[in-house]
């Protein structure tokens, strides 16, 4: 057992004479305990016992406090942890320093934020380095990734881990409420990542010019129709460009459960066929007919800003609101998600295998999802993302960091978020929008 798992007290020692083998399902839930043919022959907190050391349950018993975390921590301190992510937003990479100073300060380690502009390209190096043999001197120790490159991550054995769960701070994680936390596009996280914030479709209007919001893809294309010219969404693969993709793809199929489940040449001809037909409605009444879409989404909110577009949309329902704060956008816009539900997701921080300070990316993970980090990550005067945690856990204290008036430009009715199609699905949406569209 790798030491950063520490399982539960066993009632009892092992091995146990057990009358029948343990046949245990994964993942195994309390219920699966409750309901297991071997159960009703121990007791419960003795099975469940069995399960932790065998491994079939992840532990739960890790605290700030516990001697395995402690000797981690002492480890860190003093290692340099090479955070590969994302460094287009002047608000994120200054985010991403002050953590750096809270670190230091904190545990002795040293964050490096390595800005990258696509993980794919961090997924490539990876691959490269363990082809030529590099187990253990890996040039990044953490990445900011969900979706598409966490399943090939994953299916290539590119990860380290499972030890996402082993943190002290998973214990406040809303698990239950958010279940995206343990599921990345429909493929089961398995300890392999942790949460990092909460992301959801949203879109925002310029409320002068837009009296009424458009509701559903059907009220978008009849409100483009209306104002030729006056919406339009990122390039893909621009991810809020695939994004938007994917919610018309949701809102039009009447088969929304294959795309839970990994793709096939069959089921993708017959899903998407209401998307493309969708599409193929809206596209002459977007900006430039849709012969041309902005390269991302910072250029449409810029558009949107000059008065160029009256709608656009983003990832973070909190956006608007900051870029107003800013002066960037005007005290007129509106954000808002279609009622019936939007694209919504978890994204994460994983370890490559070949990780040189496994240990400071853990520290620096766990202080990422600490009440005090997820509060400012959440403040919409510094980022703006949605905290992964479950408020209700958190003593007052903690729990008033994330306490705040709404601020204009905020989504004022949240609607349901719908996970995300299963990451396998991407890469073929991509290309066959780049084939009818991309031109």
């Amino acid at each position: 057992m790798p030491d950063w798992l520490v399982p539960l007290p066993l009632p009892l020692p092992l091995p146990l004479p057990l009358p029948l083998p343990l046949p245990l399902p994964l993942p195994l839930s309390e219920d699966s305990v409750n309901q297991a043919p071997v159960a009703r022959q121990l007791s419960r907190r003795t099975f469940l016992s069995v399960a932790l050391a065998s491994g079939a349950l992840p532990a739960r018993a890790v605290t700030a406090d516990t001697p395995t975390w402690k000797r981690l921590e002492t480890e860190a301190r003093g290692q340099t942890v090479y955070f590969n992510a994302w460094a287009g937003s002047e608000r994120i990479n200054a985010y991403l320093q002050w953590a750096a100073v809270e670190l230091q300060r904190l545990h002795g380690v040293t964050l490096q934020h390595v800005k990258i502009t696509d993980a794919a390209e961090v997924i490539r190096r990876v691959r490269a380095e363990k082809a030529a043999g590099r187990v253990g001197d890996g040039s990044a120790d953490l990445l900011w990734i969900n979706g598409e490159n966490f399943l090939t991550m994953k299916r290539e054995a590119l990860l380290f881990g499972p030890w996402a769960e082993s943190l002290p701070s998973f214990a406040a994680i809303d698990v239950a409420g958010k279940p995206t936390t343990r599921l990345d596009f429909s493929e089961p996280v398995e300890g392999l990542e942790a949460p990092w914030g909460m992301a959801q479709l949203t879109f925002f209007a310029d409320g002068q010019r837009v009296s009424t919001v458009p509701d559903n893809i059907t009220e978008l294309t009849a409100w483009a129709l209306r104002h030729p010219g006056r919406f339009t969404y990122p390039r893909l693969p621009q991810f809020h460009g695939t994004t938007f993709v994917k919610q018309v793809l949701m809102e039009t199929t009447a088969d929304r459960a294959a795309l839970t489940r990994p793709h096939t040449a069959d089921a993708f001809a017959r899903v998407t066929a209401p998307l493309w037909k969708a599409l193929d409605a809206l596209h002459p009444h977007l900006w430039r007919q849709g012969r041309l879409f902005p390269a991302s989404d910072a250029v449409a909110r810029q558009m949107l800003a000059d008065g160029e577009l009256w709608i656009s949309l983003t990832f973070n329902p909190n956006e608007a609101a900051s870029e107003m704060l800013a002066g960037k956008l005007s005290s007129s816009v509106v954000s808002y998600q279609h009622s019936g539900g939007t694209i919504g997701n978890t994204h994460f921080v994983a370890i490559p295998f070949n990780a040189r300070a496994k240990a400071g990316a853990q520290v620096v993970a766990n202080f990422l999802l600490s009440p005090a980090a997820q509060a400012r990550k959440a403040d919409v005067r510094q980022w703006g993302d949605p905290t992964v945690l479950a408020l209700d856990r958190l003593p007052a204290a903690e729990r008033a960091l994330f306490q705040g008036n709404a601020l204009p430009g905020t989504v004022r009715h949240p609607a349901p978020a719908w996970p995300e199609p299963h990451g396998s699905w991407v890469n073929p949406l991509e290309q066959e929008w780049l084939r009818r569209y991309g031109r």
